[in-house]
């Protein structure tokens, strides 16, 4: 009798692809450059060996950078899918619910009274839970969450949060180069000091996150059934926002403001294995980390010598996908 051999599963093949493309690109990465590195010297630097230039510029340099690029666009992509889970609206974002903005926002405040890297993270969080739960107060009416009230809160604190910034930068000359630069997002002045500060930050709240995807998939059925199951709704919302914070903040306490890595990425994710939160979340976060990679590669290649902020590039691709999700919102509310 002949064995019947079961092919692999789409979602375990697309994992398996993931991981293995996260790997050639993080040595891509690695590798180019102002100082083209070849992948075999790259190679020989992590297992040890190789010529104590490329040591100093790998371990030193690009390494925490990668991997820096890497947490982030992890941490990012999987708030953006739990947010836009939760909210059950395709549009949410850290970044356009006005939570990168109150980090900003508390970021630049310990950045001006000469706070360290740990107050910059601390200021950091508080103002951006105080700012997801000022829109969340807003747009709440009784019971009811109004999405689309959410979204206009969200991006008027944005708005006002952006403008206080200036207001600090222009009574602030001396800090205002630094405090620019910072808001725009970048991956520059990245060593392993802040690596060792947010990457356990991000790890651990994403991390946490993940517990409550099995909560999140009965919540998008409806709230009310999910209570009726037993899932207490509110503490997973708190939860969600808390922890979405924390990722933020330590994101944004970093490399400043990079926008729209949880808009894009969780749709790309969705496309590929579904709308299963338990599935989606860990592969929305391979993709978040590829994405930030090579976006973070093509802001420091593509004007070399000079170097772009990767929040730029973030924001040019960002911009006309959230058009593009209006219009694609705008065409269902029609036909329905």
């Amino acid at each position: 009798m002949k064995k019947s051999f079961a092919l692999p599963n789409r979602k375990i093949i697309y994992f398996l692809l993931s991981l293995l493309l996260l790997l050639f690109s993080s040595l891509i990465a690695l590798s180019v450059g102002s100082v083209q590195i070849p992948l075999s010297e790259t190679w020989a630097v992590l297992g040890g060996k190789g010529e104590a230039a490329s040591r100093n510029i790998l371990l030193f340099l690009r390494l925490p950078r990668v991997i820096e690029a890497a947490v982030i666009g992890a941490g990012l992509a999987v708030v953006g899918a739990f947010l836009q889970g939760l909210l059950r609206n395709p549009l949410a974002d850290p970044y356009v619910l006005g939570i990168s903005s109150g980090a900003a926002f508390g970021a630049t405040i310990a950045i001006l009274l000469g706070w360290g890297l740990f107050g910059i993270g601390v200021s950091a969080f508080g103002a951006a839970l105080l700012t997801i739960y000022t829109v969340y107060l807003i747009a709440r009416s009784g019971s009811r969450l109004s999405v689309t009230s959410l979204l206009l809160a969200g991006i008027a604190l944005s708005t006002f949060l952006s403008a206080l910034i200036a207001l600090l930068m222009l009574l602030h000359h001396e800090q205002m180069t630094k405090i620019f630069y910072w808001t725009m997002g970048s991956f520059n002045l990245v060593f392993w000091d802040k690596v060792l500060f947010s990457a356990p930050l991000i790890l651990l709240g994403s991390i946490l996150l993940y517990f409550f995807a099995r909560d999140l998939n009965v919540i998008m059925t409806g709230e009310e059934t999910a209570e009726h199951l037993g899932i207490d709704t509110e503490r997973v919302k708190h939860w969600i926002l808390l922890l979405a914070s924390l990722i933020t903040a330590a994101a944004v306490s970093t490399t400043g403001i990079i926008g729209f890595v949880g808009l894009i990425v969780p749709h790309i994710a969705r496309l590929l294995v579904g709308p299963d939160n338990r599935g989606l979340i860990p592969f929305t976060a391979l993709c978040g980390a590829l994405f930030l990679i090579w976006t973070d590669l093509l802001a420091r290649t593509i004007l070399a010598p000079a170097e772009i902020p990767v929040g730029i590039i973030t924001s040019a691709l960002g911009g006309p996908f959230f058009v593009y999700l209006l219009i694609k919102a705008k065409k269902n509310t029609k036909g329905s």
